[in-house]
């Protein structure tokens, strides 16, 4: 699934799109993004958040971020982990149960498998799968705003 999303003033870089395309893989428990807002170092870098999807009506789902996300950037073979301690707090205060905290360090972990560690070469030359094969089709496509 692809959609594109607004970027709030705020964080609107000039010159810049206005919108972000953002790529769910689903069954992966992932959403991507390479952020129009990344500058520096980041710029042309991916964004990815675990996420869950809720059907909140006929063909409508609202996609929620649990906590935790990875940052890739452009150059270079290194990703990083972000927000761990969130998903603490969130395990912690109840806002999410452990069932889902246990869905999401899977998730994690499985991403990280799949697409980002090839543990066959040393050392590492290219990703296994990233971004992974099912968004660079989406990506081609124009907004889908566009008249």
């Amino acid at each position: 699934m692809a959609y594109d999303v607004e970027i709030l003033p705020p964080w609107r870089v000039p010159g810049r799109p206005t919108t972000d395309r953002c790529f769910v893989i689903a069954h992966e428990g992932i959403q991507i993004t390479r952020p129009v807002t990344f500058v520096d170092a980041l710029e042309g870098g991916w964004y990815i958040d675990l996420v869950e999807l809720e059907e909140t009506g006929p063909k409508r789902l609202m996609v929620h971020d649990l906590y935790v996300d990875i940052v890739v950037p452009p150059v270079s073979r290194r990703y990083e982990v972000l927000d761990l301690d969130e998903l603490a707090d969130a395990l912690q205060d109840g806002a999410i149960d452990a069932a889902t905290a246990v869905r999401v360090l899977r998730n994690t972990q499985r991403f990280i498998d799949k697409h980002l560690r090839d543990l066959s070469q040393d050392p590492p030359s290219s990703w296994p799968d990233f971004p992974p094969a099912a968004v660079l089709d989406l990506a081609e496509l124009p907004p889908f705003d566009a008249g």
